[in-house]
């Protein structure tokens, strides 16, 4: 053992604190040890992982602020004379799709209509060789999560594009995009 870490671990064991851990470490040890093999914990418990006990958590059904929602989800709002979100998608799923035979520039502008300001300038410089689908096979699935967006899912013949949608003037528009392949 190097001079210098005996000298360190001299002055641990000769100070009070340096006792105090030592010892500590070595009672959790033991604990930690003997719980894992005892194997006495109740199994009728569910487990977070090396025999301690998940805590036990209870609802209050009686109360009025529960976890669970029993209101329908809002319902998505549409300024008069504007597409609704399920239009919009499927408008912007069919477009995406449209990449054959196209350069970058006019698939994007054929994007842009139905596309935030934001999103068209991700997809500034986005090679529509790189869309791994061809065409729409479903119409899109809405998740209202407010008002002013919903969520999208749109069936593709090779996988889900998953659209996030926002209408902030109950214009509706596309803000993000995801892709799963089946």
């Amino acid at each position: 053992m190097p001079r210098s870490l005996e000298l360190g671990l001299n002055r641990i064991f000769r100070s009070r604190w340096g006792v105090a851990i030592v010892l500590a470490v070595i009672v959790l040890a033991i604990v930690g040890l003997g719980r894992l093999f005892a194997g006495d914990h109740d199994s009728s418990q569910p487990s977070l992982g090396a025999g301690s006990p998940a805590p036990a958590v209870s609802v209050d059904p009686s109360e009025d602020d529960s976890v669970i929602d029993t209101e329908p989800p809002p319902r998505p709002s549409t300024s008069p004379g504007r597409a609704q979100p399920e239009a919009v998608a499927y408008a912007f799923a069919s477009a995406w799709a449209d990449h054959q035979d196209i350069t970058p520039k006019a698939w994007r502008d054929q994007l842009l209509p139905n596309a935030t300001k934001k999103l068209a300038n991700e997809l500034e410089g986005v090679d529509p060789a790189s869309v791994p689908a061809d065409r729409v096979v479903g119409r899109p699935s809405l998740v209202p999560v407010g008002t002013t967006v919903v969520n999208a899912v749109v069936t593709m013949d090779s996988g889900k594009l998953s659209l996030r949608l926002i209408s902030p003037n109950g214009h509706w528009l596309v803000d993000g995009i995801d892709w799963e392949s089946a």
